[in-house]
């Protein structure tokens, strides 16, 4: 008997999942373990937004908030978009689900016909592969290498771009690899999709405030106010406020597409939590000092990453711009023979080598579509990813290289 749909055959689980589920599970048996793999910063949610939830439930906000979100938290968006990055919504250009994710799903489920392709730059969040899959959309991946920062071209855009394709999907910055546009670049890319009005805009704008060196962030639709009916911006509370598990993402766009998406989540979930907004709202309305502390943390802890990674023979890393990883280039170690004599042929044995050997969970590059790297997150303690580092050291150095 058949259970799941054929629908499903082409998705994959998600890799940072499963390497994050691996590490606890050898935890479990005592082994010692460092988790790099799942991206989710280590700090606590900060005080004031704990209390706004507690005072919601005091006031009774527990029943069915509307589909597309509390008036209260529709508001602090449209107002964080005018506030942050000169954009002006409505309230019915507002969306707000049960995180980023599913503000991806519902746009993708509202839009999508059998066939429809959807351009990606790999490296890319795994995640955006197999939402299209799973509703019939092919997915169109444009490499973007080291040597490019990680970036899309204007001339690869272009050149990708068919009678077939329905969106264009960008995250600023960039999952897996940190990857950051200058101003300039993302207008060339919209002068690019200027030319082909058919195509829609999907902006992932989650690790928004994760910008190191003293960058400042630019929305695609700030910096491309031509396209913005085109253009779904999301963003949400996980990554900035440390509120993973409030679950708590929006998305803001022309109202067709929204009203469109509002009636794709109706069927799903019939709102976000109206507590986890409550404590949402305040994030985005409240003093923004932590969220400040916190960068500057992942700043520091970036540093410390590449130093180290620059000291290890066979690894490779550029220091991000911004999010909080570092996919680290391992070509030179393709082929090197581990002490028990297995010759690690990708990036994924490499991994799965440093995870026995070294006790250190990240995950393939392959998972992300480019290849050979491996990405680690560094939303940890500068303490515990000193000791990821010794320990990674140690293990490259066991390895026998081809000469």
């Amino acid at each position: 008997m058949r259970f799941a749909s054929s629908r499903l055959d082409p998705v994959e689980p998600s890799a940072s999942a499963w390497v994050s589920q691996a590490a606890k599970a050898a935890k479990a048996r005592g082994e010692d373990v460092i988790d790099l793999g799942l991206g989710e910063p280590d700090f606590d949610t900060p005080a004031h937004i704990v209390e706004a939830a507690h005072e919601a439930a005091l006031r009774g906000e527990t029943r069915y908030p509307p589909t597309n979100g509390t008036a209260e938290m529709r508001q602090a968006v449209v107002d964080k978009l005018k506030r942050e990055n000169a954009l002006d919504y409505a309230l019915d250009e507002v969306i707000v689900s049960n995180g980023a994710k599913q503000v991806l799903f519902n746009a993708m489920m509202a839009t999508l016909e059998p066939g429809d392709e959807v351009l990606m730059c790999a490296p890319y969040f795994g995640q955006y592969k197999d939402i299209v899959l799973i509703l019939g959309g092919t997915v169109v991946a444009l490499t973007c290498p080291a040597e490019n920062g990680f970036c899309l071209t204007p001339a690869q855009l272009e050149a990708a771009i068919t009678p077939k394709t329905r969106w264009i999907m960008l995250n600023l910055p960039s999952n897996p690899a940190g990857a950051v546009y200058s101003d300039a670049d993302l207008r060339a890319l919209g002068e690019v999709l200027d030319r082909h009005p058919e195509v829609l805009i999907l902006s992932d704008e989650i690790y928004e405030h994760i910008l190191f060196d003293g960058r400042k962030f630019l929305s695609f639709a700030t910096a491309n106010p031509q396209l913005k009916q085109r253009i779904l911006t999301v963003n949400g509370v996980s990554k900035a406020y440390a509120m993973t598990g409030w679950r708590i993402g929006y998305g803001a766009g022309p109202t067709p597409l929204i009203t469109a998406m509002t009636k794709v989540q109706s069927q799903i979930c019939s709102g976000a939590c109206s507590v986890a907004q409550a404590a949402a709202a305040s994030a985005l309305n409240g003093p923004q000092e932590s969220v400040r502390a916190f960068c500057q943390a992942f700043q520091d802890r970036r540093d410390l990453v590449v130093a180290r990674i620059a000291q290890i023979d066979g690894l490779t890393l550029a220091p991000p711009g911004g999010a909080f990883y570092g996919l680290i280039g391992c070509a030179d170690l393709i082929g090197a023979e581990a002490p028990n004599g297995e010759t690690l042929k990708d990036d994924a044995e490499i991994t799965a080598y440093i995870l026995k050997d070294a006790g250190i969970a990240a995950v393939p590059g392959s998972a992300y579509e480019l290849s050979p790297f491996f990405r680690i997150s560094t939303a940890a303690s500068l303490e515990v990813l000193g000791q990821a580092m010794d320990r990674l050291a140690a293990s490259i150095a066991k390895l026998k290289r081809k000469t």
